[in-house]
């Protein structure tokens, strides 16, 4: 689940965020695949032509299969040796809304496959339907104020609800009959298309944080048809209640800063090496919530929210360096390292725009999480809990700012959460960082519990674990990719040294 923004300050945290083997309540003839090897018509990529291009055809509501369609988007790098090839990997990089094409053409995280993994397997990349390449979800800004992220009165609360509904509004006026349709449970239907029009009897997929749901839903649908499936930094839709969700994001953001403070007193490449880094920041957030804290880069004045931007993202990294250089910058009064620089980006960035943007991410999430809020005082009662589970992150503001998205959106939630409750899937590799902002441990844990996959454990920080530079890691997933077996339960592997450049 990567970060997401929203047009401006406050509301850059606002979104800061079948077939065979199917039980006889799934099942369903009139939504089953296309028989395999229907093909797909490859040709090289316009911005790569070492990669091809591709595309399937599936229905927008699995339920009405001769109703209206729309083509997920591929991108394929073939195995380098095609004597000893086993057959496709399917990837995603998460998002929501990644684009996994992408991925596949630039050499994202599905580069990240080792040399023996690219010989033996054709890695293939795909946009999930509403998605780049797949007919994208494009939304407009609502006219007039922007909404108060933390809304303090009844009157705040609903104008924050009458914003983000008008918000999700206008992605369905700008976009087509798929906006109603894109939670991980229809992307996974739309996986076992895409594998069957490739040709193969049982899918291998690689999914990286937010695309682990669409992994988990395909393994519940179609437990049979699962050769291998990597859930990386994954998620846990089994958290039933907005407040479980909330906690559990925002004890995994306290954990990483903690983690982070350590790194500074034992580490010489931090910038506050030396002194007390949480001492720091606290004095910082005291600044910032007097109105004094101004950003040297930008003599901007920054909010306590400005801060806890500005800092929560580096944990995915992690990029503790660059993070203690801007404290240490902040404290000083002095320019430093501009985190803005090495922060992803997507279309939502000015408040001035007016034409439609693509934007992807809150209409699939708000389909696939049902987080309600009943009104200003629930809300109040949790930043103060919150507050308690975090004395310095406060909160995650990316779990936050999609609840707050969510809470008008006009869509059906079509996917809510549930355990998981997998039956004859085979060996499932899970793997996870022991601090990560984003997928906590305590998610990967609850899912492995759930499923009865295995648990790889880096015991280290950051989110996306394959794409580190660990052996252990990088190994242990060959071997299951290629032979089907995972390491044995409770493996861990160590964390690699932090580098200064990260």
């Amino acid at each position: 689940m990567r970060r997401q923004t929203l047009t401006g300050t406050a509301a850059a945290a606002l979104a800061t965020m079948v077939a065979l083997g199917l039980t006889p309540a799934q099942a369903n003839p009139r939504t089953e695949a296309p028989a395999a090897g229907t093909g797909i018509a490859w040709e090289p990529c316009a911005d790569e032509p070492a990669a091809e291009c591709g595309s399937v055809t599936v229905p927008v509501d699995w339920s009405t299969p001769d109703g209206p369609t729309i083509d997920i988007a591929l991108a394929r790098r073939a195995a380098t040796d095609p004597t000893a090839r086993i057959g496709t990997i399917l990837t995603n990089p998460g998002g929501p809304g990644a684009s996994g094409v992408q991925d596949a053409i630039l050499g994202g995280i599905g580069g990240s496959f080792s040399e023996e993994v690219r010989r033996r397997f054709d890695v293939v990349g795909f946009d999930p339907r509403g998605v780049g390449g797949s007919d994208p979800i494009r939304c407009q800004v609502p006219e007039g104020p922007e909404p108060k992220l933390f809304p303090t009165t009844a009157e705040e609360f609903d104008g924050l609800r009458a914003w983000t509904r008008a918000y999700g509004e206008s992605c369905r006026e700008h976009s087509g009959p798929h906006v109603d349709f894109l939670d991980s449970r229809t992307v996974a239907r739309d996986m076992d298309a895409i594998r069957a029009a490739l040709g193969e009897k049982k899918l291998t997929f690689y999914g990286n944080s937010y695309a682990t749901m669409m992994g988990q839903q395909y393994a519940t649908l179609f437990p049979q048809r699962v050769r291998a499936m990597v859930l990386d930094s994954t998620m846990d839709h089994s958290a039933a209640t907005t407040w479980e969700f909330l906690r559990s994001e925002t004890k995994a953001t306290q954990d990483s800063f903690d983690r982070y403070v350590e790194w500074c007193r034992t580490s010489t490449e931090c910038a506050l090496h030396g002194q007390d880094a949480r001492k720091v920041f606290r004095d910082l957030y005291a600044k910032a919530e007097r109105g004094e804290l101004v950003d040297p880069v930008s003599s901007r004045t920054m909010s306590p929210t400005d801060l806890l931007d500005d800092i929560q993202w580096t944990f995915l990294g992690p990029y503790w360096t660059q993070l203690s250089e801007r404290l240490a910058g902040l404290s000083a009064g002095e320019p430093g390292p501009a985190t803005d620089a090495a922060r992803p980006t997507t279309a939502r960035t000015a408040t001035t725009e007016q034409e439609p943007v693509e934007d992807p991410s809150l209409a699939i999430f708000c389909q696939d999480w049902r987080l309600p809020v009943r009104d200003v005082d629930q809300l109040r009662a949790y930043q103060d809990r919150l507050a308690r589970v975090a004395p310095e992150m406060k909160l995650n503001l990316q779990a936050w700012g999609s609840t707050m998205a969510c809470l008008g959106w006009p869509t059906e939630v079509r996917n809510p959460q549930a355990p998981l409750r997998w039956k004859g899937v085979p060996p499932v590799l899970v793997l996870n960082s022991r601090y990560d902002p984003v997928t906590p441990h305590e998610w990967a844990r609850n899912v492995a519990r759930q499923s009865g996959a295995t648990l790889l454990t880096y015991d280290g920080a950051g989110h996306g674990v394959y794409s580190f530079d660990s052996d252990c890691v990088g190994d242990a997933t060959t071997r299951y990719l290629i032979h089907v077996k995972t390491p044995p339960p409770g493996t861990r592997c160590p964390a690699v040294e932090q580098s200064p450049a990260s």
